[in-house]
């Protein structure tokens, strides 16, 4: 089985199946795993990594082409011979719709099997501690219009979010009221939608992304720091699975007390990470300093207009201000993080967020701050970097999730 889908265990089988079709359906599930994560392959060398016969392989890429699971893409290139055919996912009739949600913006994306955004869209829903499954279904129903995709080639939902997500009942703990009482965002839109659906937590589906398909790949032990513009969330991965939690709620470092004296923080304590590394706090601290009559090139700028994108493009412009205060932040990020290093001793640690985009002037202060914390012998191999893949990480770590839970439940 590959690292992607070590990465969640996996479903327990509802219903009593006979040793045959127990083993033929490992099989599917295996092949179509392997495909997924690793692109086309010959029946030859499926065999070999299924360690089962050619015949075998050949019925299961038969039955999986007549399910829309499968096409062939024409012979492979080999030096001698005939040139045996390779198949691969069908990029076609089959689609993931997967939705980051926020508390302040939204957006849906229709993936194919080939891991493609075929289609995205703002979407209107946020997360706000009131009933949504009625507007998020009818955007659901809009996307789906408007991408021409008709709802039975939907193979899954897969939705991301902040808050304290159980990943086994679906139920955010942090915004209790996103849907009827002791009920959960997916039995309540699988209820009107009839599509099987996820919910992750958003660090979570970062780090999936980030492991399988960008700088977290063949690495074991890593961690993702997500610092958007409410809040800062955690990804951990330790031996090359995502860490969860007896409730899901594994990686909440971002309300560990760093200033005893700071500011309240949502959850109710005082001085927390998140009160001080988030992106709009450092809106509104320069907003602040420049009130007080310190120099900065912002100062010159409407003031009501300032926003994160005005100060990362400040600083890249040497104002002293801006650069001092994301040293701040990176230098606090760095303490904590020095902290989950000692605990979990990962290879790299992948930065992600609006504030990555601040680049060295977030991710230096950070490693200082590291270096300066941990004993010597942790930081030897340790690397922290700006994701490559940003953005895409999360969308793609909720496909993942999304189609690994679809085969576990469906072969």
């Amino acid at each position: 089985m590959s690292d992607l889908f070590k990465s969640i265990s996996e479903s327990e089988p509802v219903e009593k199946e006979s040793v045959v079709d127990l083993k033929k359906n490992k099989l599917k599930r295996k092949l179509l795993q392997h495909l997924y994560t690793h692109g086309s392959f010959t029946i030859a060398q499926l065999t070999k990594h299924l360690h089962t016969s050619v015949p075998s392989v050949t019925s299961l890429i038969e039955e999986l082409m007549k399910e829309k699971w499968i096409v062939e893409i024409g012979p492979a290139e080999v030096q001698l011979g005939r040139k045996p055919a390779l198949y691969r996912l069908n990029p076609h009739d089959r689609y993931v719709l997967a939705i980051d949600m926020n508390t302040y913006s939204s957006k849906a994306y229709l993936l194919n099997l080939h891991n493609e955004v075929i289609f995205s869209q703002a979407i209107s829903v946020v997360i706000e501690n009131k009933p949504i499954i009625e507007s998020l279904t009818q955007e659901i129903v809009a996307v789906l219009q408007a991408a021409a995709c008709k709802i039975t080639e939907l193979e899954a939902i897969s939705i991301s979010m902040p808050g304290l997500i159980n990943p086994k009942t679906g139920i955010n703990y942090t915004y209790p009221h996103l849907c009827s009482k002791g009920k959960s965002l997916p039995f309540e839109l699988e209820k009107s939608l009839h599509i099987p659906t996820y919910v992750i937590h958003d660090t979570k589906a970062i780090i999936l992304g980030e492991h399988h398909f960008g700088l977290a790949q063949n690495i074991q032990h890593a961690i993702t720091v997500n610092m958007d513009w409410n809040g800062v969330g955690f990804g951990l991965l330790v031996n090359g699975q995502v860490v969860l939690g007896e409730s899901g709620f594994a990686g909440e470092l971002a309300h560990i007390q760093v200033r005893p004296q700071g500011e309240l923080c949502y959850c109710g304590k005082v001085g927390c990470l998140d009160t001080v590394t988030k992106a709009s706090y450092l809106v509104k601290r320069i907003k602040e300093l420049i009130k007080e009559g310190n120099v900065s090139l912002l100062a010159n700028e409407d003031f009501e207009k300032i926003d994160i994108e005005m100060v990362i493009d400040a600083s890249n412009r040497g104002d002293e201000l801006a650069i001092d205060l994301l040293q701040d932040m990176g230098h606090e990020m760095g303490k904590v993080l020095a902290i989950a290093v000692h605990l979990l001793n990962p290879k790299t640690i992948i930065i992600h967020g609006v504030l990555a985009h601040a680049g060295k002037f977030i991710s230096n202060p950070i490693e200082q701050a590291i270096y300066k914390y941990c004993l010597a012998d942790y930081k030897e191999n340790l690397s922290v970097e700006i994701s490559e893949l940003g953005e895409k990480a999360k969308v793609l770590g909720l496909q993942a999730y999304a189609i690994h839970k679809t085969l576990a439940e469906n072969n």
